[in-house]
């Protein structure tokens, strides 16, 4: 019974060194704990700029790019890559974030002037834009808008290849909401989520009475948005000569369709008789499905809606580009 006793004092006597050694052990090294707050503020530092990094990124704003790549004979350039390919944004080198190079799916407005001066003419634009839709693969979208005094979408998105039948009902008649028209195709395109969109826009003359959108807007809206828009003019180039207000407004028309095109890395095609226009169409699907795609964070973070010029190369010898010619950034 004393044993036990005994060896019960000497456990608990050994528990209480213990503990005294440990209690002695962290008062000789408190000294050192504005250390470990040094340490804990440095963390803390880290944890924030970590926080901003991740603010950053956020903000960060990503550039889509899509352009036409062709040799010295005009026939698409294929296999190239990311290393192949040298982006500049107001004379700022920008580090390429991806590349698409496959055929990818692409969404396509097609926008028919149904003006009165359309009358003689919209049977080949309706048979043209019919074309078009049945050269599309199965994931491609496609919507048919019109416009006159009006806007009508006869079809929304779609990869259906038989052309509502709305279209060949349409009239040619009233006056041209060219840039409500474009307007309202861009905000539709927008929500799409293919990164290929493009608008397909056929007219004869030059907007007479939209409401809201200007070729400003338009312009600035489609580039922000990274639509490609391609035009066909249909009007003569006799109907272009004098001086009244009537032949200087087909100036004007011609003149914006052409800028629509270069600006957005589109193209313009002219064709008075219409003759070329299913030729166009076909071409213009070719081209979507011949493009790369590439996006890039803009060094730029300032998010202050100016202009951003861009030029986009390919480095191998012989090879011509076609891409936007820039974009306005966001504004805060």
């Amino acid at each position: 019974m004393l044993t036990a006793r005994a060896n019960l004092f000497i456990a608990e006597r050994r528990l209480l060194a213990i503990f005294l050694a440990s209690l002695l052990s962290l008062l000789l090294v408190s000294p050192s704990l504005p250390a470990d707050r040094s340490e804990d503020k440095k963390t803390r530092r880290d944890d924030s700029q970590r926080s901003d990094d991740d603010t950053v990124k956020l903000h960060s704003d990503l550039v889509v790019v899509n352009l036409i790549v062709t040799d010295a004979n005009g026939q698409y350039a294929h296999g190239l890559a990311v290393k192949d390919f040298s982006v500049i944004e107001d004379g700022a080198a920008q580090t390429v974030n991806a590349l698409i190079s496959e055929e990818a799916p692409f969404a396509a407005a097609i926008l028919i002037d149904m003006s009165g001066s359309m009358d003689y003419k919209f049977g080949l634009v309706r048979a043209a834009a019919a074309s078009f839709i049945d050269h599309i693969r199965d994931n491609d979208q496609v919507a048919v808008y019109g416009f006159n005094n009006k806007i009508k979408m006869f079809q929304d998105f779609s990869d259906l290849h038989d052309i509502s039948e709305y279209v060949w009902d349409a009239k040619a008649e009233d006056m041209t909401r060219l840039y409500d028209c474009a307007d309202e195709a861009i905000v539709a395109l927008e929500k799409r989520p293919e990164k290929r969109r493009a608008i397909l826009l056929i007219s004869d003359g030059w907007d007479t009475s939209s409401q809201k959108a200007t070729f400003d807007s338009v312009m600035k809206k489609s580039l922000a948005d990274g639509v490609t828009i391609y035009t066909i003019d249909l009007i003569d180039d006799g109907a272009r000569m004098g001086s009244s207000s009537d032949i200087a407004g087909l100036r004007r028309g011609q003149n914006e369709m052409k800028e629509f095109a270069s600006q957005t890395g589109g193209r313009y095609v002219h064709s008075p008789q219409g003759d070329k226009l299913e030729e166009a169409f076909i071409n213009i699907v070719e081209e979507l499905r011949n493009q790369y795609t590439l996006t890039y964070y803009s060094s730029n973070q300032k998010r202050d809606g100016r202009w951003r010029k861009l030029n986009v190369s390919a480095s191998r010898p012989g090879l011509m580009t076609r891409s936007r010619k820039g974009y306005w950034a966001p504004k805060s």
